[in-house]
């Protein structure tokens, strides 16, 4: 199995750099692929930021992608949660923390805006300290 970078996706997904597409669709086409947590997080930012994605594009990918049958997450019930909660609205960052805090009580924040978004989604309440 092989662990691969945010950039490994990044060209495999936006196809921007002909060679190195190429030398990711090889590494995805011939091994089992590991993809950590961490590197799902730093992929929908520069989806977002640098590529101008939208949300919807963005889990759009990201569900093709780790359907893929040789794609191996830590917890992918978890990270199917933070799309899911993603395609609702709520900042794909904010998700995967509080996707990954299940056995927490409580996730404390001071961003208002997630608080009202995460109303309802969880056990795990989110709220101000």
């Amino acid at each position: 199995m092989k662990a691969i970078d945010t950039n490994i996706i990044v060209r495999l997904l936006t196809h921007d750099n002909e060679n190195q597409f190429q030398k990711a669709h090889k590494i995805f086409s011939n091994h089992d692929v590991f993809i950590a947590d961490t590197v799902l997080l730093e992929t929908e930012w520069v989806l977002r930021f640098a590529y101008k994605f939208k949300p919807a594009e963005i889990n759009s990918v990201l569900k093709k992608l780790l359907g893929l049958s040789n794609v191996y997450l830590a917890d992918s019930a978890l990270i199917y949660q933070a799309l899911k909660w993603h395609e609702t609205g709520v900042d794909f960052a904010d998700a995967l923390h509080l996707a990954l805090s299940q056995q927490s009580s409580s996730f404390l924040t001071f961003d208002r805006k997630f608080i009202r978004q995460a109303n309802g989604l969880s056990e795990c309440l989110v709220e101000p300290p």
